[in-house]
């Protein structure tokens, strides 16, 4: 696991809103890609996985991971990624059942779990960890969806591939200095606490091409 450095670096956030004129015609897509950056909502308590150069007092130490209620935080940001044994091309549908990362734009450090607790619920905690989208087989998520691709309007959950551990909020609040953020951490039981939705994004569009096709939806 180890501790993540002190970088912080842009990720792929400014290449994708530097090629927002090329944009492809037509409908949304109704489902989720590879390379495509977004933020997910936790669905009952309304907040968006968030991160930001904040680490931990206790347990890894490593950067922190918290639910948002604002919508428009550019630091709500993930980019949706291969894992380090299977690329998954952009564009291409994520399956149900899939493996994937999840990499923090802003500061290109990856969602992660590991068996430290989490401070306030004493859950299993979530951090982000790597450096430049590189970090280790803890960052693994599984997506677990109803259908065989990932749903757009979906509420899904995401299981992390090695501690079996679903990503969830349950509510509790953080004090300085990030007053009012919401604890995110990891539960072994599946509960309402666990569903997730993509909102706002930047959405890849298969091409078979090999051009740079976006769907765009709002609130950046």
């Amino acid at each position: 696991m180890g501790s993540s450095g002190l970088l912080r670096v842009q990720f792929p956030i400014t290449v994708l809103l530097s090629c927002m004129f090329t944009l492809s015609s037509g409908s949304e897509m109704s489902f989720v890609t590879c390379g495509s950056a977004v933020k997910l909502l936790n669905v009952k308590h309304n907040v968006r996985l968030h991160s930001h150069d904040v680490r931990y007092g206790s347990g890894s130490g490593q950067q922190s991971v918290t639910g948002v209620t604002t919508a428009e935080d550019s630091n709500s940001y993930w980019s949706v990624r291969g894992t380090s044994d299977a690329a998954c091309h952009r564009g291409t549908p994520v399956q149900c059942g899939q493996n994937i990362r999840l990499t923090h734009v802003n500061t290109g450090r990856n969602l992660h779990s590991h068996y430290f607790t989490s401070p306030l619920s004493s859950n299993q905690e979530v951090s982000a960890f790597g450096e430049n989208g590189e970090g280790d087989y803890l960052d693994e998520w599984t997506v677990l969806c109803a259908g065989s691709v990932w749903q757009r309007e979906e509420s899904v959950r995401f299981r992390h591939t090695s501690t079996e551990a679903l990503l969830s909020v349950t509510g509790e609040q953080y004090g300085r200095p990030i007053h009012g953020q919401r604890e995110v951490h990891g539960m072994m039981v599946s509960s309402s606490h666990s569903y997730w939705k993509t909102m706002e994004g930047i959405f890849m569009k298969p091409s078979q091409t090999g051009s740079r096709d976006f769907s765009i939806h709002t609130e950046f």
